[in-house]
């Protein structure tokens, strides 16, 4: 199959690709075109909005600017990751912390602009703000992770000049307006589309947004693909080199394999591991991709179900897990192991770091025996079927290893759509798999969302009054203070010992790309910026 048949043929089990119908001639020809496939697509362009998925979250780091934006670097194996230790200007072209550190004051770049040729001023900051501590859900957790909850924290000196005051010193407020939520809407085109019972416009941004990035939404149609085009006007940044980006649906992640085999597709975002390490051994497209920051493949247990709220119980389990076999065999090389620790304290305040538990049937059974459970029990292991091509893998095998303790498991496989729910909203599953990586890389941030009781991603129903006690301290705190390292040891102490969340190992974010496609870079949010790739 030619290239350009991709977008003529029936690859993907419809008559015809849609945006065909809708694109200049020049889209047909691939020429200044990225072809994107994914296995998930978006379901809003408002990233604030209520129900918004994960997928969502690319559209807004692309068609919308930040004050700040995260550098990328370049790791071991020569692919580009962002950089979680640099933070550079977007639309602040400068910033300055007040002596006290509790009020930062940003210069707005006046290169900014939005879509329609009006300057991003400081009143379309605070409004931006205001509406991301106000909406509630995963945005005013995300931006309250910055010590930043109420609209008054935002203040408009002038048109050019913005401020936020913060109640205490915190190394996070800064890190934090360069992830997608704090983006910047055009509020005078929101509030025109506002109303009494929706002054947010959310309703409107859904389907109709307003900013200033460096690409805007030509297109979209749900389920199927959106199309990206580029802003020619934006400014604050190198020119990207993709005038043209399509995104396109593909549910079976053997047809996106097929399709960027083919040459049909230029990138395949979320590869799975398995064809990963198959097509970097053929060579034919390029794989990039980096260990995620902050984040793990777990085996959550949650303690509001009987016998998971009993240590031993879930240390048996602990050491009763196939970790070599789950790592060779949903991981395929392309993750970091994170067991078998020498130690039952951590030395130091790596995370994440391998947790002291390696496979020891032995120890389990006898923990099972101490625990007063030596006949085992029966329980249920769920998993997200979205996420099959590591889950299933791992699932089977944990089922397996643990009937040779005497737990029999049965399997429970959840559809993709009802993942969130189940898991970590309503947190109703006994055993499931579970991932999170937290979108600032500090250890400390990892717990305030993966250990606190009632954070989303706590889905382990996991409550410790010293977790509790020692985030709240910690939190904010800098790294160079002395205490910051005592406290953060003693965090992964506790959770060595009480083990709510079982981690197997740290997953790697990697694309496949055509060899004409270079700057592609790993980013924390897992998604795609198109800012900064090119095409030959």
């Amino acid at each position: 199959m030619q290239r350009r048949n991709f977008l003529k043929t029936a690859v993907l089990g419809a008559a015809t690709l849609p945006f065909l119908r809708y694109l200049p001639a020049e889209a047909a020809s691939r020429a200044g075109t990225l072809v994107v496939v994914v296995g998930n697509n978006i379901n809003s362009l408002d990233l604030h909005r209520k129900g918004t998925n994960r997928p969502s979250y690319q559209v807004t780091v692309n068609i919308y600017d930040r004050l700040v934006r995260f550098g990328v670097k370049t790791t071991a194996d020569g692919s580009l990751a962002y950089d979680s230790t640099k933070i550079e200007p977007e639309v602040a072209e400068s910033w300055q912390w007040s002596a006290d550190r509790k009020s930062i004051t940003f210069k707005l770049n006046p290169k900014a602009k939005f879509w329609d040729g009006s300057p991003v001023t400081a009143q379309d900051v605070k409004w931006s703000f205001d509406r991301a501590v106000s909406l509630g859900g995963f945005p005013a957790v995300q931006m309250k992770a910055g010590s930043m909850t109420k609209p008054e924290q935002f203040v408009v000196i002038d048109d050019m000049t913005f401020r936020i005051d913060i109640p205490a010193p915190s190394k996070l407020t800064l890190p934090d307006l360069a992830v997608p939520i704090p983006f910047i809407i055009n509020s005078k085109v929101a509030k025109a589309n506002a109303s009494k019972d929706d002054p947010w416009a959310t309703e409107y941004l859904h389907k109709n947004p307003a900013g200033s990035g460096a690409y805007k939404i030509a297109r979209w149609d749900p389920g199927q693909q959106f199309v990206y085009q580029l802003n020619e006007d934006w400014a604050l940044g190198p020119k990207p080199g993709i005038k043209r980006v399509i995104v396109r649906e593909v549910p079976s992640a053997s047809t996106r394999r097929a399709l960027t085999e083919r040459g049909d597709a230029d990138l395949y975002m979320g590869i799975p591991a398995k064809d990963s390490k198959e097509l970097a051994a053929k060579g034919k497209v390029s794989i990039s991709g980096a260990p995620i920051d902050n984040c793990l493949h777990v085996l959550a247990l949650n303690l509001k179900y009987k016998p998971f709220d009993n240590m031993k119980v879930r240390q048996a389990i602990a050491f009763a897990l196939p970790y070599k076999e789950i790592v060779q065999a949903a991981a395929y090389g392309r993750g970091e192991p994170m067991y078998g620790g020498k130690q039952a304290t951590p030395a130091d305040i790596t995370w994440p770091q391998p947790f002291p538990y390696d496979t020891d049937l032995a120890k389990a059974k006898a923990l099972l025996a101490e625990a007063g459970m030596a006949d085992g029990f029966e329980t249920t292991l769920s998993y997200n079927l979205g996420l099959a091509e590591w889950q299933e893998p791992t699932a089977l095998l944990i089922q397996e290893s643990l009937g040779k303790i005497g737990i029999k498991v049965t399997l429970d496989k959840i559809p993709g759509a009802n993942w969130r729910t189940a898991s970590l909203v309503e947190k109703r599953l006994p055993m499931h798999m579970e991932n999170f990586g937290g979108w600032l890389n500090y250890p400390d941030y990892y717990f305030f969302w993966a250990y606190k009781y009632g954070h989303l991603f706590n889905s382990s129903n996991y409550k410790n009054p010293e977790v509790e006690a020692l985030v709240d301290s910690t939190l904010h705190m800098e790294t160079t203070d002395p205490q910051y390292a005592e406290n953060v040891k003693r965090m992964i102490a506790i959770a060595f010992e009480e083990v709510p969340r079982i981690p197997l190992y740290q997953p790697y974010l990697d694309a496949a790309m055509q060899k004409d496609v270079s700057g592609y870079a790993s980013w924390f949010h897992r998604q795609l910026d198109v800012r900064g790739i090119q095409k030959a």
